[in-house]
Formats: structure tokens, sequence, C-alpha cells
């Protein structure tokens, strides 16, 4: 009993009671350790852009984010952690400005799938397929790089599936043989935007573009529509 209280004893002394200056510091250190971390993955997404990812060294991530080597080595000791890491981490924050904006636009939006769509697209022209596009790319001839893509890209693109379910106002629940053409349905949707933002890498065509996604509305609205999965009025 003496040596529980001792220890309780000691743990109140150096401060590590709930509420204590030694609490609260560890959490400051957390915290900026946190803070550190999310200023190297945004640093890397942009040296990723910027100059691919041959071009992208842990040296010049440091070195743009203002963290010193050791800091950043500390954090991501390897490369191939570093630049997955940035780009689930900015594939996590776009999934949240993509719900906030649902929120602001669904609810008064004329015609839900379309507007779905249109949210969609604008996460296909932004800094996250850029910088996922210079993984895919690289990982084809790097082993090492996709062994670790693989399974993050799983994990991100069925997050990507659930958001897009979301934002259409698909049922989450549905009997085996509409879920599976529900699926077909939403992955045909992330395809297209996906094969029309890599050629306008190339050829930009903005004319040509809206003319095929007022096309695909049309269609997704009448697919889901005749499954009897037809969008909610709301969010």
């Amino acid at each position: 009993m003496r040596a529980s209280v001792s220890s309780e004893t000691r743990k109140r002394v150096s401060g590590g009671a709930p509420g204590s200056r030694a609490v609260r510091a560890r959490r400051t250190q957390e915290e900026r350790s946190a803070a550190t971390q999310e200023i190297l993955l945004d640093a890397t997404i942009e040296t990723l852009i910027e100059k691919g990812y041959a071009g992208t060294t842990t040296t010049e991530v440091a070195k743009r984010a203002r963290v010193s080597r050791g800091a950043q080595l500390h954090h991501f000791p390897m490369k191939a952690q570093l630049v997955i890491r940035a780009v689930e981490h900015l594939a996590g924050r776009r999934g949240e400005e993509l719900r906030r904006e649902a929120e602001q636009i669904l609810p008064r939006a004329a015609d839900r799938i379309g507007a779905a769509i249109d949210l969609l697209w604008s996460s296909f022209s932004g800094k996250l397929f850029q910088a996922a596009l210079e993984l895919w790319v690289a990982a084809r001839t790097d082993k090492d790089l996709r062994e670790h893509l693989l399974p993050v890209e799983r994990r991100m693109g069925g997050q990507l599936r659930g958001l897009s379910r979301y934002l259409l106002g698909i049922a989450p629940d549905l009997p085996p043989d509409l879920e599976e053409r529900t699926e077909i349905a939403v992955d045909s949707t992330l395809h297209l935007l996906r094969g029309m933002t890599l050629a306008g890498l190339f050829a930009r065509d903005e004319a040509r573009q809206e003319k095929i996604l007022a096309t695909w509305k049309e269609l997704l609205g009448k697919i889901l529509r005749d499954q009897g999965t037809t969008p909610a009025e709301s969010i």
C-alpha cells in the first residue's frame, strides 16, 4: 500500500497529476509535434507538385518547411513514408472540406446528382490529384514505394467511394444485387473524373469537359432512379 501511495505522491510532486504544469507542458509538446508534422506534410505536397517524385528529397522538404534535418528524420525517417503520409493527410483534409461544402450546397441544389458530381470534379482538379499522380507514376517502377502505397490507396479509395455515396445521397444499406450495380455506377463516375483530369493535363478543353459532365449527370441520374436509389432530398 505504501508503495502505491508513494508512487502517486511522486506523480503529484513531479507534476504528473491531471491539470498540472507537466501535463500542460506535455500536451504542448504533443501539439508542437503535430504542428511540425503538418508543416512537413504540406511542404511535401508542394515539393511533389513542383519537382515531381524524383525531385522530392527529404532534404528539400525539410528546407522548404524550415525544419531541421534532425526533426524531419525524427518524424519521417523514410521518403516513401513521408510522401504517402502527405497525400493521405491531404486527402483527409480535402474530404472534410467537401463535406462542409456539401452541407452548404446540396440542401439548396435543384439537381442533387449534378451538384454532387461538380463537388467531386473540383477535388480531381486540385493539389490532391496532382500529388497522388506523381506517386502513381513513380510506384510503377519503384517496388518499395508501391508496397507502401498499395494499402494506403485501398484505404483512400474506399473513403472516396464512401464520400461519393454520401454526396450523391445513396443509402448505405442496399440489397446485394442493387449494391453491386450502385457500386459500379459510383466507380464509373470516379473513373470518368480521373480519366478526364488525366486527359486535361495535355489538352484541356473546358467546353468539351462540360458537355461530358452534363451527359454523365443525366445518365447517372437515370441509372440511380431506375435502380430505386434516387438521391435523398437533403443530407
